[in-house]
């Protein structure tokens, strides 16, 4: 039930902080915002607060900020249409009725001669079975009713394409760039509370019936020399471990005012590159409170390298896309970190955050660096392209993803449970 509630909340977070960046954005431009979703499927939840509705789907497989105009607008009237009218108390019109009339007694019908929902805002048509034509505004806010269903209409003002490519950029980069600082905001609480790793090679403690106890290391050892090769920094000290599995190994530590030299062999354990040394130490942590912000920050930089070499790997085939998780393996990986405790908990959620801003700015289509990449190229055409080929494009994009999140999945299920 922990793990549930952990992953549920985790999720939860990075979804939410993800699509806010789009959201605040969006808003800030005076985009109009249709629906804020987190997850995707049949709605659980909803809730609409002024223009937009707010939703909780079934599926936990993401979530989406839906602006008008970012897909083809749907809403239309055709000359011939009969549809009804109702009206403000200055007399603009403030809903279209499209079907069942019947159910709206007030509204006044008519049969449509030409109308104009983006940019002038009118509707012509007569009554029925007059011949005089009539001309009504509409107001912006105006609500567009099919199956008893309302939904706002968009003036080409309050449409994404409407505005400035600097714009639409930054509400695509709105979404990962939150998800990078949600990053830098962790890290930084985790270096204000615990402190940060000391850049000296110094032993905080020592792990029972480790490598490092049975060779006879104490808590606050400093680590000057590795097989007469002067240190100074615990980068240096990890990566000669690292690089040294079940390899003995001499070091001089300062002790004190002493220095006493001890040999050890670290285990060899399995990492993803090959086997690694490790000999179970822990890092001292510097309480510094002013160094919990560079801190912050190099550690996104730090992951967010690791992820992209990996990426890089995974392009040029030295990466398995077996080895790629899903939901169901990050559930299982979610379910192991927390029985570790919380702080390990909470720099997993970082490390997922910076991963989820990383993989939605590749220029993949459906994902925001696909949508980014569109605006790209209208930047150097001069024109955009059209809306329907990019439509087609993000359609099989998000196809290609779906296939790629279910092959993924099911490599997850064989891992993990059969």
């Amino acid at each position: 039930m922990n793990t549930i509630i952990a992953f549920i909340l985790m999720f939860g977070l990075l979804v939410f902080v993800h699509e806010f960046g789009h959201f605040i954005f969006a808003k800030k431009t005076g985009m109009l915002v249709r629906e804020f979703a987190i997850g995707f499927g049949p709605k659980v939840f909803s809730i609409k607060k002024n223009e937009t509705l707010y939703t909780i789907r079934l599926l936990p497989m993401g979530g989406y900020v839906r602006v008008a105009g970012e897909d083809p607008e749907i809403i239309d009237i055709k000359p011939g249409q009969h549809i009804g009218l109702e009206f403000t108390s200055k007399g603009t019109v403030s809903k279209i009725i499209i079907n069942n009339k019947s159910k709206h007694p007030n509204a006044q019908v008519i049969e449509v001669e030409k109308a104009d929902l983006e940019h002038d805002l009118f509707i012509k048509g007569y009554d029925i079975d007059e011949e005089v034509l009539l001309t009504f505004s509409i107001e912006p806010t105006a609500n567009f009713v099919m199956n008893e269903m309302e939904t706002q209409i968009a003036p080409y003002d309050r449409q994404f394409a409407s505005k400035t490519k600097r714009q639409r950029a930054m509400q695509l980069f709105a979404g990962p760039l939150m998800n990078f600082i949600l990053t830098i905001v962790i890290f930084a609480i985790l270096g204000f509370i615990q402190g940060v790793p000391s850049e000296e090679a110094k032993l905080a403690s020592i792990q029972e019936n480790s490598p490092a106890e049975q060779a006879g290391f104490q808590a606050g050892d400093k680590v000057i020399q590795i097989n007469n090769q002067k240190i100074s920094t615990w980068k240096e000290f990890q990566e000669i471990v690292r690089a040294n599995p079940a390899e003995k190994i001499e070091m001089i530590v300062l002790r004190g005012d002493e220095q006493e030299t001890l040999t050890v062999i670290p285990r060899s354990i399995e990492g993803p590159e090959g086997d690694i040394g490790q000999l179970g130490v822990m890092q001292t942590l510097d309480s510094s409170s002013w160094r919990a912000i560079p801190y912050s920050f190099s550690q996104t930089y730090e992951y967010s390298k690791l992820i992209l070499v990996n990426l890089g790997k995974l392009v040029t085939g030295q990466f398995s896309i077996d080895m790629l998780s899903g939901p169901v393996g990050i559930y299982d990986a979610t379910d192991q970190v927390v029985q570790t405790g919380f702080t390990n908990y909470i720099t997993w959620t970082a490390i997922l955050s910076v991963n989820l801003g990383i993989i939605n700015l590749l220029p993949l289509p459906a994902l925001d660096g696909g949508r980014l990449l569109f605006v790209g190229i209208e930047a150097v055409r001069g024109k955009p392209m059209s809306s329907e080929k990019e439509g087609i494009v993000h359609f099989i994009g998000f196809a290609l993803l779906m296939l790629l999140m279910i092959v993924v999945t099911w490599n997850d299920i064989q891992r993990l449970f059969l």
